[in-house]
């Protein structure tokens, strides 16, 4: 078993200040995980806005310099772009580095990333099953991954003592660390988040097409279901355009069992099948009150999501 190592890291790089990345960034300050935060982004606006919000000790555009001398670089860039980023920054890390990131795809990423970066250099691959509807460095907060998963899927022949550092990190950002391989995490977040985010920006496609129609009666009258739907489908839309194309295989084997299920509901409903409803329905409240349960979720109005105050703000 690898020695663990919880001290603060000297230098972690963060590419990319969206709501994650600088998420990441409050909450390395707050917990005191790095002695030096260097943030990097292409987007002067954003390097901007990092700087009035004290979020890192350094910001630039530079890539290579910014990654040069880091411990941990973490890249929080849509998983269509990290392919490029780990190319152009490869070159500038130091021996003995590691490096991670943060997306919702990890078998397309490990494929993009690894051969990118040098001998001696460690990758473990990681996803942060947290975040919100929005976007931007101002959206972040210290405590967006306290109580959430935060899965590692590292290679087999990964040095164990740069997993281990992977996972303190995390979990001094107070998330639940899991360990599997891309492969199973891909498939798993088919069903879990990436089909459930395509039924969503569907449904609310179809109510723009209605708008027309219905005199703008869909918005009107929105109930909370629909609501719900329209937070989902307010997601960052290149993000989730790459996450279609870089999982589409898990993503289409998920989307063919919906629509067997959805047929079959359809059947149920046709033909007056009330017993076969009723026992869906019943399942599916189960499941509901079993995420609540593991503390992943809250039964509060809204589902408690009003934005928490930030004590690193």
């Amino acid at each position: 078993m690898a020695e663990i190592d919880a001290r603060p890291l000297d230098t972690l790089a963060i590419v990319g200040l969206g709501l994650i990345g600088s998420s990441i960034a409050r909450g390395a300050r707050q917990f005191g995980l790095a002695r030096r935060i260097v943030a990097i982004d292409r987007d002067e606006a954003v390097l901007e806005r990092v700087r009035a919000l004290n979020l890192a000790d350094a910001a630039t555009d530079d890539l290579a310099a910014g990654v040069a001398g880091a411990d941990l670089v973490i890249l929080c860039v849509p998983v269509g772009a990290v392919g490029a980023v780990a190319e152009r920054m490869g070159p500038a890390l130091k021996p003995g580095a590691i490096v991670s990131d943060v997306g919702s795809v990890k078998a397309s990423v490990v494929a993009a990333v690894a051969p990118h970066l040098p001998v001696g250099v460690h990758f473990v691959p990681a996803h942060p099953v947290a975040g919100t509807e929005y976007s931007g460095p101002d959206a972040g907060f210290s405590t967006l991954f306290s109580g959430r998963w935060c899965i590692l899927t590292p290679a087999e022949d990964t040095d164990p003592a740069a997993t281990a550092r992977v996972q303190v990190f995390w979990e001094g950002l107070r998330a639940i660390v899991e360990t599997m391989t891309p492969e199973h995490h891909d498939l798993v977040l088919a069903i879990t988040s990436h089909v459930p985010h395509l039924i969503a920006y569907n449904i609310v496609g179809t109510a723009a097409d209605l708008e027309a129609v219905t005199q703008s009666e869909v918005i009107k009258f929105s109930a909370g279901g629909f609501r719900d739907f329209t937070r989902i489908a307010a997601s960052d839309p290149t993000m989730w355009r790459d996450v279609f194309l870089t999982n589409k295989d898990a993503v289409l084997e998920m989307l063919g069992r919906f629509n067997e299920d959805l047929a079959a509901l359809a059947r149920a409903i046709r033909w007056g099948d009330g017993e076969a409803l009723h026992d869906l329905f019943t399942r599916t409240r189960a499941i509901r009150r079993g995420i609540v349960a593991m503390g992943q979720e809250t039964a509060e109005a809204d589902f408690g999501r009003g934005r928490p105050s930030d004590p690193a703000a």
